[in-house]
């Protein structure tokens, strides 16, 4: 339920920088809000992004954000050109910065009962006069790509997903990755102890592959330079996805950070594509 909306707060520059950096629809054809919503009783804040055109039902995304806490968050620039882009390409797109972030109630639990947050965008989009929420996708980077595993297990609802420098394996990430280790210090417990042993295999997408739902086709995303959360993150998840017969696709980009910078037209491509094909050809 959403409970307020208001528009973004953007100077001509920033909407120029924005326009240089997703291209000019992201800007002038898209409208984009911060909302607060409800998510099991707790006001959560969040962003929605949709087409400027109202004649027509547009197919639904829900955008996961990376991060923990307010480390992650979008901001209004950022929700413009992120959530912008994909709305000019025909899509009702809504994010959540998890509870607790942004000045939202609750607590951020990295994968914990947050993951409602997401769900929870569903009933959201019901209340969006143009957006057809039986056609939805999701999508997610990093921390959000763990989000997007766990709401897979959840729901049958998603037609397509995609997930790039996503976690899959959250106790190899707090062995491999300085920054993981820290930022699972902060969000799941003490490495070692037994609720952070708990946390990371009730998180860890790698254990439950056999619960995603088979209706879901996933679009794996990672570049092989990653650090922050390992290539192999993604393809060891593929075996177990071969091995339970899902239909998927693998893109390891040669040289990729964890943000995949120098592959960011090439990615924005594959992720068009991805959509169309499974949420507007179908």
């Amino acid at each position: 339920m959403i409970i307020n909306k208001e528009k973004l707060q953007l100077t001509g520059s920033q909407l120029n920088l924005i326009k240089s950096g997703w291209g000019n629809h992201s800007v002038d054809n898209t409208v984009a809000e911060k909302i607060v919503y409800l998510s099991d009783g707790l006001k959560v804040k969040g962003y929605i992004a949709y087409p400027k055109n109202n004649n027509v039902k547009y197919p639904c995304i829900i955008w996961c954000r990376g991060g923990f806490g307010n480390s992650g968050a979008l901001d209004d620039f950022n929700a413009q050109g992120i959530l912008g882009q994909i709305a000019s390409w025909g899509y009702v797109v809504l994010e959540t910065q998890y509870r607790g972030n942004d000045g939202g109630e609750g607590k951020d639990e990295f994968g914990g009962k947050d993951l409602n947050d997401v769900l929870n965008l569903i009933d959201v989009a019901g209340e969006i006069d143009i957006a057809d929420t039986s056609n939805c996708g999701i999508e997610g980077w990093s921390r959000g790509g763990m989000m997007v595993y766990l709401a897979l297990a959840k729901t049958d609802i998603f037609k397509a997903a995609i997930v790039s420098g996503g976690i899959t394996d959250l106790q190899c990430n707090a062995s491999e990755s300085k920054f993981m280790k820290s930022l699972f210090k902060a969000s799941l417990g003490k490495p070692g102890s037994e609720k952070f042993n708990m946390n990371c295999a009730s998180r860890s997408a790698i254990n439950f592959v056999d619960k995603f739902s088979k209706n879901t086709k996933l679009l794996l995303l990672h570049g092989t330079k990653d650090k922050r959360v390992p290539p192999h993150n993604s393809i060891d998840l593929s075996y177990k996805l071969i091995e339970n017969d899902f239909t998927f696709r693998l893109i390891l980009l040669e040289n990729g950070d964890h943000f995949l910078k120098p592959h960011r037209k090439e990615v924005d491509v594959l992720r068009k594509i991805w959509f169309e094909k499974y949420l507007k050809n179908n």
